[in-house]
């Protein structure tokens, strides 16, 4: 079996529509994917449909904003009730901090030369995207002739400490993980060391983070060398935690993210969705028969 638990639509930053993704998986060859959009839940429903259409099983999830001490960390959620009050909430301020930000991003643009850097023009690559942030305003760049990708548009004006970044609101961790978890979801962390946060999230930061509730860790990521893999894999076993591996697919605005290039096992699908049950979620996966 073939699981794939992190991937984009463009109801956030993927290129590609909910039902068109999972259909992509289906055609990848996949058994199991979750669509984890950020921040948001809209694309769930298409997604769902998509999914009784192909026959591929569904995970409904959730890649969320967050903040532990200095660093900015990505929390997957599987199978919370998007109707929770207190989570639905929370995540309402953290779209209300990716969407406040963006005209003053777009103004520093304009303000280096880029004219074409508008509210008007940002409109037309955000088309059905519940949550806006740096890879729209990344594809105006490439649009507009400034960048040849996202990559080129993050390196020079959008990344932490480039002209055009500007911080936004993003969840406690630790608070988060129990909004998460009172919401009937399961929480892992994306992608932990590969974005420079090995130095926030060390074996006593995961260990302080399973007793708030956390389930797992990405451990398969591209942003993972071998080394890191092995080291988190450890900690993973150490304290109990679900092992996850997943694309971070977003369709063509992240090269070489192909879904299925990483996978998770399905001893470890199971664990999340044992843990979904304690939590009283229904587990019955969209698509399964």
């Amino acid at each position: 079996m073939r699981i794939d638990l992190h991937t984009h639509s463009r109801v956030s930053d993927g290129t590609e529509s909910p039902a068109d993704l999972v259909r992509s998986a289906a055609a990848a060859g996949l058994d199991v994917v979750a669509i984890t959009d950020h921040d948001v839940t809209g694309g769930w429903a298409e997604a769902a449909a998509a999914a009784d259409e192909t026959g591929i099983m569904l995970v409904r999830g959730i890649e969320i904003s967050t903040r532990y001490g200095w660093a900015g960390v990505h929390l997957l959620a599987y199978l919370p009730d998007p109707d929770d009050p207190a989570l639905g909430a929370e995540l309402a301020r953290i779209i209300g901090g990716r969407d406040a930000r963006v005209p003053t991003m777009l103004a520093r643009l304009r303000g280096l030369g880029i004219d074409g850097a508008t509210e008007e023009a940002l409109a037309e690559v955000t088309v059905n995207a519940g949550a806006t942030g740096r890879p729209h305003v990344a594809d105006l760049l490439v649009r507009l002739g400034v960048v040849a990708d996202r990559d080129q548009a993050f390196a020079e004006y959008l990344s932490h400490g480039r002209p055009a970044y500007v911080d936004r609101y993003a969840s406690d961790l630790v608070t988060m993980i129990g909004l998460v978890t009172g919401a009937g979801g399961v929480p892992v962390v994306a992608h932990p060391w590969g974005r420079g946060n090995d130095r926030a999230l060390t074996e006593a930061s995961f260990a302080t983070l399973a007793d708030a509730g956390l389930i797992g860790i990405e451990v398969d990521h591209l942003d993972h060398d071998a080394g890191q893999r092995a080291q988190l894999r450890a900690i993973a076993d150490r304290l109990g935690l679900v092992v996850t591996g997943s694309s971070d697919h977003h369709g063509t605005g992240k090269v070489d993210h192909d879904l299925g290039v990483e996978t998770t096992a399905p001893d470890q699908l199971q664990r999340i969705l044992d843990r979904a049950a304690e939590l009283g979620s229904p587990t019955t996966l969209v698509g399964a028969a």
